[in-house]
């Protein structure tokens, strides 16, 4: 999997940033996924965080973690309208899955909050968006149980514990 990663505050902790992509590397073996597959991760404030979570989920605050899955469009392959694609060469075509927005900002207060390490916390966001983009939510009690025990699992076998 390719994994481009950017820091636009330029406060990101030493090794975060390193780490983040080997957890995600690993979250994407862990699942299994083609490694033609490609995201991106950006690392901003809280100032940031809230434009992008305002202008994507119309809400008016900071937030942790913005997912942003990208889901291909069919129509601009400008195939004929009644040939069908497989899934497979869809994927091929188009290989990026979506990107992800980390506020530094709330990863240091949901640190502290929480009690565990810093690393924890960037660990627990990047393993969260990432499953948001390939396709995990937790809107009913049901997809709730499903990602998070998922995503404990993953940071888990990547040796991540609180």
């Amino acid at each position: 999997m390719y994994i481009e990663m950017t820091d636009e505050t330029g406060q990101l902790p030493d090794g975060i940033m390193d780490q983040s992509k080997k957890l995600l590397m690993f979250a994407a073996d862990y699942m299994k996924l083609p490694e033609k597959k490609e995201m991106a991760v950006t690392f901003v404030d809280n100032q940031r965080s809230h434009e992008l979570n305002l202008a994507y989920r119309k809400t008016d605050r900071p937030t942790d973690v913005i997912s942003l899955e990208y889901k291909p469009d069919d129509e601009e392959f400008f195939f004929d309208e009644e040939m069908e694609l497989p899934k497979e060469l869809l994927e091929e075509l188009d290989p990026f899955i979506g990107e992800l927005y980390i506020s530094i900002d709330k990863a240091k207060e949901q640190a502290k909050e929480y009690g565990h390490s810093i690393e924890r916390e960037y660990g627990w966001l990047c393993v969260h968006g990432f499953l948001h983009i390939n396709g995990y939510d937790h809107y009913t009690p049901k997809e709730e149980a499903e990602m998070f025990s998922l995503q404990e699992e993953i940071l888990t076998a990547y040796g991540l514990t609180r």
